[in-house]
């Protein structure tokens, strides 16, 4: 069997990361001082990373999650913030999605919940996960003209499968007629099953009364905060300071 022979069948195969080895290790010399078995593992590696990163790159791509960019390691734990870092730093080994639980982000507009938010999420696909991020008005509204073309059990069913979900702005509405019934549905379908993280301007205190149905809001309230972990977020507006810290003349 020839070079190109071969390359053509692993190209019929579509195993791109084990063709782009295999031309390494040709182009290499260092590679015919190993054993086949030591060559084939690398060919087959190379091929198992490759549907890894095609999977988390997917993966990002159906998350619709806006800041791809956002990362853990990127946060900023300046002491106005208050940030607990063992408290961040525990929660991203991501035991609280094993453990089928959820975080709850809340603090005053441009603190960086939603960046949060994101960045524990952009870290759970990265570890295979599957994710989705969406705003709560955005989140009501399609449920509400679910309701109406006769699609809102499939959009139940959209949501749940979700290992992890991010309902980010929580409290940036009123609530409108059936809302919080609307809401009860997608956490019910998710509790004991799945994660969610929330972010929220409001403290958990005034959930309540916000949700205006007590007991919708008991309902939620017992099945999202008792299994929640906290992060409290306070300090200046991230936004404004990065926005001066960009126009700031050297």
């Amino acid at each position: 069997m020839t070079h190109s022979q071969l390359l053509q069948k692993i190209e019929d195969l579509g195993y791109k990361g084990l063709k782009e080895s295999y031309e390494r290790q040709c182009e290499d010399i260092n590679y015919t001082k190993m054993s086949f078995e030591e060559r084939l593992y690398q060919l087959l590696d190379a091929q198992d990373i490759f549907l890894k990163n095609k999977k988390i790159t997917m993966n990002h791509r159906l998350s619709k999650i806006k800041d791809k960019q956002a990362a853990l390691d990127a946060i900023e734990y300046n002491p106005k913030r208050h940030l607990d870092k063992a408290q961040i730093q525990s929660l991203a080994q991501l035991n609280f999605i094993t453990a089928k639980q959820n975080i709850i982000i809340t603090g005053k507009t441009g603190t960086g919940k939603s960046y949060l938010a994101q960045a524990y999420a952009n870290h759970a696909i990265h570890y295979s996960y599957k994710v989705c991020y969406v705003r709560m008005p955005s989140l009501l509204e399609e449920i509400r003209l679910a309701r109406i073309d006769g699609t809102y059990i499939n959009v139940l069913k959209k949501y749940s499968r979700f290992q992890l979900l991010v309902l980010d702005d929580f409290g940036v509405i009123p609530m409108a007629d059936n809302d919080a019934t609307n809401l009860f549905e997608i956490i019910e379908d998710r509790t004991s099953i799945n994660s969610t993280i929330i972010t929220s301007q409001l403290p958990v205190s005034e959930w309540y009364s916000y949700l205006n149905n007590n007991t919708v809001a008991d309902a939620i309230l017992d099945r999202i905060v008792h299994s929640s972990h906290r992060i409290q977020l306070s300090g200046p507006s991230m936004r404004k300071m990065n926005s001066l810290a960009q126009n700031v003349e050297y």
